[in-house]
């Protein structure tokens, strides 16, 4: 959807495309853990979350992003408008900065108190939000929903801190994200768009249950929220210009993963194999100094790559925890840059590998088992881990890289894909897809091309050693006895 990476796209997003032209675009950024805040872990954390637990908390021996740099002197700072941060299964994360700000209201956030109903659409396709149709009751303005607070605050506080040096700002933007509620004057540059009921702003996470014109519908309120984010990127941009503090600093924008909106006929995410509508990701940074400028990159790049990059580019010796490859070497050593495969997927699922040419979607058993979660925290999104397996929840030291004991605990179904009603029969089958012929992954090579495939075998084997993967991910894939 974006026009640096699809100049046909019809969506609108000036400032993303300019910021683009000045800074470099990664055309092989792949997701590492998802969703939401595995993806977020990978980040804070630069390894990747999805091989030893699901969606979950900061962990207590975890080495993290912003506790590194505090221990240098690097102030660091994070705005927000991501309310799974203050959830259940979201712990541990904004107490890793210095400081931090949220910005209330999205999605399901427990927010506007009121024991009497909302006004609620007549019609609707999808979901609709009881908490959510009181809480957008908070934003009579554009400025006032979330994201643009989120977006004012962080040139607010740009403002309060200009020509400060040695910081770490994480600006974090929850939309576009359903619901995909924006004002009437961004549905207004996609004129043709038309539903026949009142409301359609959350799909249903299932294959595609409504009109042709309801997905178009769909797709063009998705695109007016993404350029109403790029308009408020665009002021953070213009904030960093005018107080001078543009050229000298790394910017990094990216997200966590994407979202089927028709495409393959799905709506959603989480209980499908992590297509490339999902897994490849934009990346654009800014190098200080303009290095770089103006350029695309095809190394392989992910997440994971952020934690090590801001701390070569601070000075600061990457602890031996990192798995992520620092960009910092394409500027002085590309020749030398490590990383040649990404790995990637949701726990408990399919594990997936990509070097950029090939890409492969491995399933699991059909038991899918043997299959654990380890953790010292055993919360999970909206719940607790191992509800009616307690018996069977076992204690120990079981990861190499640290001696806190932890849970471990039995899976007998993903936890992403609980409120679903396909289960597991939507990645049951292993996928092989020679990118370079067909991008849009329509003809799978597996059990077909067996040359391809060995190669793509032996890498996913590599790469789950690379990655400490525990023991029973190889057994649960079929890759041993």
């Amino acid at each position: 959807m974006l026009s640096c990476y699809n100049p046909e796209t019809f969506v609108k997003t000036p400032n993303i495309l300019s910021f683009s032209k000045e800074a470099t675009t990664f055309d092989q950024h792949w997701i590492g853990s998802a969703p939401c805040m595995p993806a977020r872990r990978d980040i804070l954390c630069g390894r990747l979350n999805f091989l030893e637990r699901s969606w979950g908390p900061i962990e207590p021996f975890d080495v993290t992003l912003p506790s590194v740099l505090k221990e240098h002197d690097i102030f660091t700072h994070i705005t927000t408008d991501h309310c799974h941060y203050f959830r259940l299964g979201g712990e541990g994360y904004v107490q890793q900065f210095n400081t931090w700000d949220y910005h209330r209201g999205q999605e399901g956030d427990p927010w506007v108190s009121r024991i009497d109903d909302p006004a609620m659409p007549k019609s609707s396709y999808g979901k609709v939000r009881r908490q959510y149709q009181w809480n957008r009751t908070k934003w009579p303005k554009e400025e006032e929903y979330p994201s643009p607070r989120t977006f004012a605050s962080a040139c607010d506080w740009l403002k309060d801190n200009q020509g400060k040096d040695d910081f770490f700002l994480m600006v974090e933007a929850f939309d576009p994200h359903e619901p995909f509620d924006v004002p009437e004057e961004y549905m207004k540059l996609y004129e043709d768009a038309k539903l026949d009921r009142e409301y359609f702003e959350i799909p249903d996470y299932d294959r595609v249950n409504v009109p042709d014109d309801a997905v178009d519908y769909i797709q063009k309120r998705y695109a007016a929220l993404l350029t109403m984010t790029d308009k408020w990127f665009g002021k953070l941009i213009d904030q960093l210009k005018e107080l001078d503090m543009y050229e000298d600093t790394l910017m990094i924008m990216t997200t966590d993963h994407g979202y089927f909106l028709g495409e393959r006929d799905y709506f959603g995410k989480n209980y499908m194999h992590l297509y490339n509508e999902l897994a490849h990701l934009p990346l654009i940074v800014k190098f200080p100094k303009n290095e770089l400028g103006g350029q695309r990159i095809s190394k392989i790049t992910q997440n994971i790559d952020i934690m090590p990059t801001v701390l070569e580019a601070s000075g600061i010796a990457i602890p031996d925890s990192v798995k992520g490859s620092s960009w910092m070497k394409l500027i002085h050593d590309p020749q030398h840059y490590e990383k040649n495969y990404a790995l990637f997927g949701y726990h408990a699922m399919a594990v997936n590998v990509t070097d950029g040419h090939y890409v492969y979607l491995r399933s699991p058993n059909s038991e899918n088992k043997p299959c654990y979660e380890y953790t010292c925290i055993p919360t999970t999104i909206r719940k607790y881990l191992g509800k009616g397996l307690e018996p069977q929840i076992e204690t120990g030291r079981y990861l190499k890289r640290t001696e806190y004991p932890l849970y471990r605990v039995p899976v007998n179904a993903p936890s992403i894909i609980d409120n679903v009603s396909c289960g597991m029969s939507e990645v049951k089958a292993t996928k092989l897809f020679n990118l370079d012929n067909d991008y849009a992954e329509k003809i799978n090579l597996a059990g077909v091309d067996h040359q391809a495939e060995e190669y793509c075998i032996k890498l996913l084997d590599k790469a789950l050693d690379e990655h400490e993967a525990p023991a029973e991910q190889k057994q649960r894939l079929g890759l041993k006895d």
